[in-house]
Formats: C-alpha cells, sequence, structure tokens
C-alpha cells in the first residue's frame, strides 16, 4: 500500500513581502521517518477548507507547536498579554478540523501549540500564562540561550499508571522532557483522559482513550532530534502504525 497520509495543518507567516502557509521542517520529518508516513500540508484557509476532501485523504492527522497561541476567544477569555502572536486563520482552520477528525476516529499526535488546540476545540480551556498561575513553575525556554540549550531536557513528567503512553513507553512511569511552552491546560476537556503530569500538577500529556485508537497528545516536543530519543521515536512509531491500521481499515489500495 501507499504510505499513509497525515495532514498537517500549517501556520500562517510573513516572508518579506508575501504571505505564506507554512510548517517547520521538524515536524514534517518526523512524520517522514519517525512515523513513516506522508505529510501533507493543509493551508489554513479557514472555513474555506473543505474539510470532507481533506478527511477523505487523511490517515492521520499531526498538530505542531508554534510562534502563536490559540486566541482565547476560543474559550471563552480576553487577551491578557496583547504582545504574544496569535494566528486566527490556524484557529479559524484546525478547530473545526479536529473536531470532524475527531468524529471520524482518525489517528492523532498533537504537539504544544496542538495539544493545547485539542483540548480547546473539544471544550477545554487554557492558562495564557503557566508563569503567573500560583504554585506553577515557569515552563518557558530562556531564548537567549543555543537552540540546543532551549530543547534540552528540563523538566520530569510522571505518567499515569496503566494509561496509553507509559503503555506505549514499555511500562514508564517518568520521563524527562523539553519544555519551551507559556501556556498549558486549565480545564481539560469532557472525554480527555490524563497521561502525564509536571510536578507542579500541570497536565503535559492526554489522549481520547484506548478506544479511540491513538489519539495522543503532548505539550513537549518529542520531534525534537528525533532520532537521538528513543522515547521519541516509540512515539512516533506507534502514531505511524495507527495511520497504518486506518488506512488498511478502510481500505484504500495502491
Amino acid at each position: 500500500m501507499h504510505k499513509p497520509i497525515v495532514i498537517v495543518p500549517a501556520c500562517t507567516a510573513q516572508i518579506g513581502a508575501h504571505a505564506f502557509h507554512v510548517a517547520q521542517a521538524k515536524y514534517l520529518e518526523a512524520v517522514q521517518f519517525g512515523a513513516d508516513c506522508l505529510p501533507l500540508i493543509l493551508p489554513a484557509f479557514g472555513t474555506a477548507t473543505d474539510l470532507d476532501s481533506v478527511l477523505a485523504s487523511a490517515d492521520g492527522i499531526m498538530l505542531t507547536g508554534a510562534y502563536s497561541n490559540v486566541h482565547p476567544s476560543h474559550y471563552e477569555q480576553s487577551v491578557i498579554n496583547p504582545s504574544l502572536p496569535q494566528d486566527l486563520a490556524r484557529d479559524a482552520t484546525t478547530l473545526p478540523l479536529i473536531r470532524a477528525a475527531h468524529e471520524r476516529g482518525l489517528p492523532f499526535f498533537a504537539i504544544c501549540r496542538g495539544f493545547q488546540e485539542v483540548n480547546v476545540a473539544l471544550g477545554g480551556s487554557l492558562y495564557q500564562a503557566v508563569q503567573q498561575v500560583d504554585g506553577k513553575f515557569d515552563h518557558r525556554e530562556d531564548k537567549t540561550r543555543p537552540q540546543e540549550q532551549q530543547y534540552a531536557p528540563a523538566h520530569l513528567v510522571r505518567l499515569s499508571a496503566n494509561g496509553e503512553l507509559a503503555q506505549i513507553l514499555d511500562g514508564a512511569s517518568e520521563l524527562m522532557v523539553n519544555s519551551l511552552h507559556g501556556q498549558g491546560i486549565d480545564r481539560l476537556a469532557a472525554g480527555l483522559r490524563i497521561e502525564a503530569r509536571a510536578d507542579d500538577g500541570l497536565i503535559e500529556a492526554y489522549s481520547f482513550g484506548k478506544e479511540a485508537g491513538f489519539a495522543m497528545a503532548v505539550q513537549w516536543h518529542p520531534e525534537w532530534n528525533l532520532v537521538n530519543n528513543p522515547e521519541s521515536l516509540k512515539l512516533f512509531r506507534a502514531f505511524g502504525r495507527a495511520c497504518r491500521d486506518y488506512q488498511t481499515k478502510r481500505g484504500r489500495q495502491p
């Protein structure tokens, strides 16, 4: 069979005088080489997106991190820091895509902004500034440091016993992860299951539950330096297997 197709929604960006729809190479490479699937970038066309056509060709969805945040109007809050970037076109594309793909039971892998997007799309809410919440750590990276240091392991997460993530990671009970986010989950959407927390209690991973197949979201960045991180490889390989299973189930032929 052909490689499974994984839809990767784009961010919008202004590069010079021109507008672009973009996706970072590290996410696309992780889908290609970690999950052994074919990543296809979905432009951020918002309500003009034909979701039926997109999902008819999809075997999985990868929701990436980004410089922008989900606009807080989607969880009934006002912006508390106007200097932080927004991407309204991405919001308008991903939030309905998530709901439609979830109804169809497509495999999901969501990272950082994607982790937050899925929660918001399904009715949850976010902390707009985790570092300002009593009892929570500062989960942001030091942007004055080299990129390799920004993405280095930063703190421990503790995995839910007998959870899906723990099983994917061969029964692990904890994991060191990187940390490059200022926002995080406040209220978890109904139906989502916590898979890992940081020591300050912040939710760091969740799933849709085993009956939904592979549908995992993590706040950290497993795509970074993927080939040198055995735990991250396990996650992407599990995602790839789920995409191949979905492809087989719906009977796509070469």
